[in-house]
């Protein structure tokens, strides 16, 4: 098994899962690190051409490398998405198309289309509206249409929890023990989440199964939590009373015009802005019944269960 940025959040967890199934596991790394696996291999796939002895003998890729989605997004930020996401995910089809190599499973994101109402899941074709989504999209079409290898697959997790510091969850629950994050009202929106070792799953089943094949699948716990859920349920991890009142989402509204203001002058985007707003109040809604149903995934992990450990870690 080969994994390619084998060091992040997700890999690190996709190898120790895999070296529990007893596979031996090569990690692809831009720099030499320790950490759950059998061998590593440094290249950066972006800038390194990639030797045939680095993929000789391996039977499934687990692509996880890439750059990862910023708040603020230039041109110059765009031609490195392409890069990094899009053309080096070519790259390394390449490399496993002339090594044999059967099965190469493509980790993208739920961004890598646009959104649209309502609970959305792969049948949604609406274009991504952000550099980063468009360089995952063109990655996918040339994991799933480029004929690279016999058994190519996408998963799009949703936004992923779990033990790091990293993200905007772990940003919330930062905030709301220090005091700096207002307690906010109940607006009714879903956002989709799932735990890594969920995420991890999924992959593995995905890789797998046959019927897999050529297939896209989102990945979710199978549930979809208001801002407001969240922040009481962070609270109660915190051992903290939810405080009796809430900050009006007029206030919200008239301090994301401010930010935009900001933003507009300065050139680059404010803290918080309207966008910030969306996603903060927002929904983002996604299904997980397809590889439920198709590959039997059941997610065994909740965001209101996960919490007391995540905080335990973020919290020691």
């Amino acid at each position: 098994m080969l994994v390619s940025g084998a060091s992040g959040f997700i890999g690190q967890r996709l190898c120790t899962a895999l070296q529990g199934d007893r596979k031996y596991v090569r990690a692809l790394l831009r720099s030499e690190e320790n950490g759950p696996w059998d061998e590593v291999n440094i290249i950066d796939l972006a800038r390194s051409a990639i030797p045939p002895s680095c993929l000789e003998g391996v039977d499934t890729i687990f692509h996880l490398a890439g750059k990862a989605h910023a708040l603020a997004e230039t041109k110059q930020d765009e031609d490195a998405y392409f890069s990094v996401n899009t053309h080096a995910t070519q790259k390394l089809l390449e490399a496993a198309q002339c090594a044999g190599v059967p099965r190469f499973v493509y980790f993208s994101s739920v961004k890598a289309v646009g959104d649209v109402d309502g609970v959305m899941d792969e049948s949604v074709s609406v274009d991504a509206d952000t550099p980063y989504g468009r360089s995952k999209f063109a990655a996918e079409k040339l994991v799933l249409q480029g004929g690279y290898v016999p058994h190519p697959v996408v998963i799009r997790p949703s936004m992923v929890y779990g033990m790091t510091a990293k993200g905007n969850l772990p940003k919330m629950i930062q905030a709301i023990a220090s005091g700096r994050f207002p307690p906010l009202p109940e607006v009714g929106n879903k956002r989709s989440m799932v735990h890594v070792d969920d995420v991890v799953s999924a992959a593995i089943l995905a890789a797998e199964q046959p019927q897999a094949a050529g297939q896209v699948y989102i990945v979710t716990d199978g549930c979809g939590y208001s801002t407001r859920q969240m922040y009481a349920w962070i609270c109660e991890a915190l051992n903290r009373p939810v405080p009796g009142w809430n900050c009006p989402v007029s206030a919200l509204q008239w301090l994301a015009k401010i930010g935009d203001g900001i933003g507009s002058m300065r050139g680059r985007r404010f803290i918080f802005d309207s966008d910030g707003l969306q996603k903060l109040l927002g929904s983002a809604h996604y299904s997980s019944v397809k590889i439920e149903r198709e590959l039997g995934f059941i997610p065994q992990r909740n965001l209101h269960q996960s919490l007391a450990e995540i905080v335990g870690f973020l919290q020691p």
